[in-house]
């Protein structure tokens, strides 16, 4: 790949971008907190996850702060290690040296340790059937965090994040969840002015992830059932949770952030009409849910994953005075005229890339005794699309405690190559499929 082609995953890099001011979500620390942030010139990185988002994820950290040195990765499979480490190299060529050690590149399924070990501040981009493991050996070894979005796959990992979530204040550590809305200028302008009731209470709205769908890994003969399924993640609940969570939760995280509360209950209906080949795993490919809040708002999610359908990716609030659609950045009244039409700054072509900007907050935070606390946001949106998929998955309504107390757990402790796969299939290759009124959750 060349440096102009380099692909940093889902996201596009912008190189050249200022920090973002305002800062929503950050607070000025203590004087007693300044022992848990770094004042050494030299702040080490660990990268743990070693996949696209992993790599524009560390990219992002270099180039947030230029005296951030990588000094260790970590991944499941070796080529994935190497190939994305020559990309990291790559992108800076001519710019700076990136220089991991070959000690310092740890394989397998309990690589994280090692890396974390190493570093002051942690990038946890793993599959997110991983990431409380991750989350909670990170902030029990007093590491600031990035970590990518969702954050668990079931109940159980919830829990683990938000305990966590509270070790990591009392610890004064700084951690970024990568919910890039909230860094967005767009977002917290139309935040701002709903939260100023430009458009009245928030009454209801739709959230949208309509798409084509994403990559599919073929199963290759040398392969354990352990290995395939770590190679093509996103079709496993364990690793990935469906796409109601590992994508949609966006969507649904902004309508939580703007009604300013979470659901109350959830119901829905979804399947898998499509996209329903062994290479697909167990997940659906279309959901469809109802959220309800204690305010009375209600909110319609739809995500989907089929080819050649209408595709949207979007959020829609309707409210007493007006409403707002956020692809468009546009605040309208209830009679037609608009309150608001979002714009770029003055002499800017477009607003900070908020990709970016999740690492500039960071690491300013860390170095200017501020401090970020997104994980409970994230744990507690991520449980919001997992109780979506409960009620796509059963055909029941959910509540928020039926979610979050839920016993099930999908992702087994201390895994190694030699463990046997958390679901398997049957002997024509086929796995077991969620049914609307046969499965169910206690």
């Amino acid at each position: 790949m060349s440096k102009n082609n380099l692909q940093l995953g889902r996201r596009s890099f912008v190189k050249t971008t200022g920090l973002a001011t305002g800062g929503l979500l950050a607070t000025s620390l203590p004087l007693s907190a300044m022992a848990n942030v770094s004042s050494a010139k030299k702040l080490k990185l660990a990268l743990v996850g070693c996949g696209g988002r992993g790599t524009g994820a560390a990219v992002q950290a270099l180039t947030a702060d230029p005296d951030v040195e990588l000094v260790a990765m970590a991944d499941a499979f070796a080529d994935n290690l190497e190939n994305k480490l020559n990309a990291i190299k790559e992108h800076f060529e001519g710019e700076r040296e990136i220089n991991v050690k070959e000690k310092n590149r740890f394989v397998g399924l309990d690589a994280y340790k090692k890396a974390i070990d190493l570093a002051d501040v942690v990038i946890l981009t793993t599959p997110p059937g991983f990431r409380p493991q991750h989350f909670e050996y990170a902030i029990q070894n007093d590491k600031h965090v990035f970590m990518e979005k969702p954050v668990a796959t079931d109940a159980a990992g919830i829990r683990k994040v938000l305990e966590m979530a509270k070790v990591a204040k009392q610890k004064n550590l700084n951690v970024v969840v990568g919910l890039q809305r909230h860094y967005q200028r767009k977002y917290r302008e139309l935040y701002k002015r709903v939260q100023a009731g430009e458009i009245g209470q928030i009454t209801g709205g739709q959230v949208y992830w309509n798409s084509g769908g994403v990559w599919v890994r073929p199963r290759k003969p040398e392969q354990t059932e352990l290995q395939y399924q770590m190679r093509n993640w996103y079709y496993f609940n364990w690793l990935c949770g469906d796409h109601i969570l590992e994508q949609h939760i966006h969507n649904i995280d902004v309508a939580n952030w703007f009604l300013g509360e979470y659901p109350i209950s959830a119901q829905g209906m979804g399947g898998r009409q499509v996209r329903n080949g062994k290479d697909h795993g167990e997940i659906f490919d279309h959901h469809f849910v109802e959220f309800t809040y204690a305010s009375g708002a209600v909110i319609s999610s739809q995500c989907r994953h089929i080819k050649g359908c209408f595709n949207r990716v979007d959020e829609v609030l309707q409210g007493t005075k007006g409403s707002m659609v956020a692809s468009k950045g546009t605040l309208v009244g209830l009679d037609g005229k608009e309150i608001y039409s979002h714009k770029p700054e003055a002499g800017q072509q477009r607003d900070p890339n908020p990709y970016q900007v999740e690492h500039d907050e960071l690491f300013d935070a860390i170095r200017n005794k501020k401090m970020i606390t997104d994980a409970e946001n994230g744990a507690k949106s991520t449980l919001t699309a997992i109780m979506g998929r409960m009620a796509t998955y059963s055909g029941q309504p959910i509540s928020w405690e039926q979610a979050l107390n839920n016993q099930e757990v999908l992702v087994p402790e201390n895994l190694t190559w030699d463990s046997q796969a958390p679901t398997l299939p049957d002997a024509n290759g086929n796995y077991k499929i969620p049914t609307p009124g046969v499965t169910k959750f206690a």
